[in-house]
């Protein structure tokens, strides 16, 4: 199987500070993997190389086997979704607008093939319909992140590049979306990358969870790999059977 992301000797660097530190992965199609990590470590700075937003100072990155280095950025995102924490949606734009921002600019004339594809994302995030009139500030932290999420899906992107989605929302809302999300990915098969700092979080969401610690992997592997078999004192910790005991059951979301 050819990887739809594939990272090699990747490295960057502001000024003398190096954050990411040859850094080699690759990451098959339909994946969920998600990224975890102390504050600082390269998370998300990992997941802005992969569309371009902070580009490598050395080391090559592939999406769907080409080098972004030899294709038009901007071409790049638009088959790349993006959400992050707080959904920064669009204020002036009702739901529907925001939605519809990126299919308008591939479908350019055809309305319809937009509209479809607004109906469609709101369907997939479960947002009611009677919304697309709203705007941003009519809606609840939950509803906004839906709209964010479905937004970064309405143009149908092979990728989802998700940095803390979940992060400002309370932790009812937050078990919510969990849920949802990993829905989305089964209904789907989308690949997803999603940022956390949470490791409950990344264990219950990821089909495989990349551990990242001074700009370097540490341990890129299926959760419960890292639950019997951590690569190192500092993944044990992070899956300490006494502080996540639900996460040593068979417990799923």
């Amino acid at each position: 199987m050819n990887p739809v992301i594939e990272m090699k000797h990747v490295k960057k660097m502001y000024d003398q500070n190096r954050i990411i530190d040859d850094l080699n992965v690759s990451i098959n199609q339909s994946e969920f993997v998600t990224i975890v990590g102390l504050s600082g470590c390269g998370k998300t700075t990992l997941l802005k190389m992969v569309n371009g937003l902070i580009l490598p100072t050395s080391g090559d990155i592939f999406v769907n086997g080409k080098n972004i280095k030899d294709v038009d950025l901007i071409q790049l995102r638009r088959h790349i979704g993006y959400a992050i924490q707080g959904s920064v949606l669009f204020p002036h734009m009702t739901v529907r607008e925001n939605i519809a921002y990126v299919p308008s600019l591939k479908n350019k004339r055809n309305k319809q093939a937009t509209k479809d594809a607004v109906q469609k994302s709101m369907d997939i995030v479960g947002l009611d319909k009677s919304m697309m009139d709203r705007y941003p500030y009519e809606l609840s932290g939950g509803q906004q992140q839906r709209v964010g999420i479905a937004r970064a899906l309405a143009a149908s992107p092979d990728i989802l590049l998700m940095d803390e989605p979940f992060g400002a929302v309370d932790a009812i809302t937050r078990s919510q979306l969990q849920k949802e999300i990993k829905q989305i990915h089964q209904k789907t098969g989308i690949t997803i990358l999603f940022v956390t700092h949470d490791i409950e979080e990344a264990l219950l969401l990821g089909t495989k969870v990349l551990v990242m610690d001074h700009g370097k992997i540490i341990q890129f592997d299926r959760p419960q790999e890292l639950i019997d078999h951590p690569a190192n004192d500092f993944v044990a910790t992070l899956v300490d059977r006494q502080r996540y005991p639900m996460l040593h059951s068979d417990q799923n979301i």
